[in-house]
């Protein structure tokens, strides 16, 4: 049965709760699922809870990262890591300054786009979230389209909130070769994420993924909606060449996305090797 693991709930900026996308795992047919929200782990208990039978739950986290991108400059990169401790101390304080700065740099967009005239209020913007969910871009894209700016966030995004667009604010991520090490001293496996999707922006090159699996990287996420053929078959041979971990996910974020849950897969026996690489949490079965 499909095993799929990047997901994200509304403990980050999907808009299904932690428990309602386990329910939707199961109507999607899935037999796993990895809840990877960004930068969090706040999601963890609600998902176990509400575990239907059968349905097992994979606990990780989407780690915002920066790394050199292989050609004189940096990038954006993003690390899936999985069956970690969330309880290790770089790692709760490192997710601790990423949340407080998401909440910091979207309240600062919001305030530029109120001071043009944008019926955008940063304070309730934040109030409206938990106090433990990391605020990203995706919030301030539903603003936009509540107040009738934009159609949806597809819009949001490449007319007001991109790189480049005058409301953006860069973050401050973390180096990649230091989340690689925190989550293997948690215990966890670290999987690359949408290392080609080369519409998202820049990405590293091969060279660049053959020093981060030095440096502990344990795969690459292969199979994503964000990949061509092409991406495909580069990453599948890239990880043979370093052996490592091939996934395949569908970055599902309910309805900020026009992606369904299971449209990307994993294969079981690649699942199989991560659990055996993994001693930071274990395996959660409904």
């Amino acid at each position: 049965m499909p095993i799929d693991l990047h997901t994200h709930s509304t403990a980050s900026d999907g808009t299904d709760s932690p428990g309602e996308l386990m329910h939707a795992a199961v109507r999607a047919g899935l037999d796993a699922i990895a809840l990877t929200d960004h930068d969090t782990t706040a999601g963890w208990a609600a998902a176990q809870a509400a575990l239907p039978p059968g349905l097992r739950l994979i606990p990780g986290a989407e780690l915002s990262c920066v790394s050199a991108d292989g050609r004189g400059g940096s990038c954006s990169v993003h690390l899936l890591a999985y069956l970690f401790d969330p309880a290790a101390p770089a790692l709760v304080a490192e997710q601790r300054r990423l949340r407080r700065e998401r909440r910091e740099r979207l309240h600062a967009m919001a305030e530029r786009m109120a001071a043009d005239g944008l019926p955008i209020d940063a304070d309730q913007l934040l109030a409206e979230l938990p106090p433990d969910a990391p605020a990203g871009r995706p919030h301030l894209a539903r603003a936009l389209v509540r107040a009738g700016l934009v159609a949806d966030v597809d819009e949001a995004f490449a007319s007001y909130l991109a790189g480049g667009r005058p409301y953006y604010v860069r973050r401050t991520d973390t180096p990649v070769y230091t989340a690689i090490e925190m989550i293997r001293e948690a215990g966890g496996v670290t999987v690359l994420a949408h290392a080609f999707a080369h519409g998202r922006g820049p990405t590293v090159t091969a060279e660049v993924i053959a020093e981060l699996a030095e440096a502990g990287l344990g795969g690459l996420e292969v199979d994503h909606p964000n990949h061509d053929v092409v991406a495909r078959e580069q990453l599948r041979d890239l990880a043979d060449k370093l052996g490592l971990l091939v996934t395949g996910s569908s970055d599902y974020h309910g309805e900020n996305k026009t992606i369904a849950l299971g449209q990307e897969t994993t294969d079981p026996e690649m699942l199989a090797a991560l659990v055996d690489q993994a001693n930071g949490s274990r395996v959660l079965v409904g």
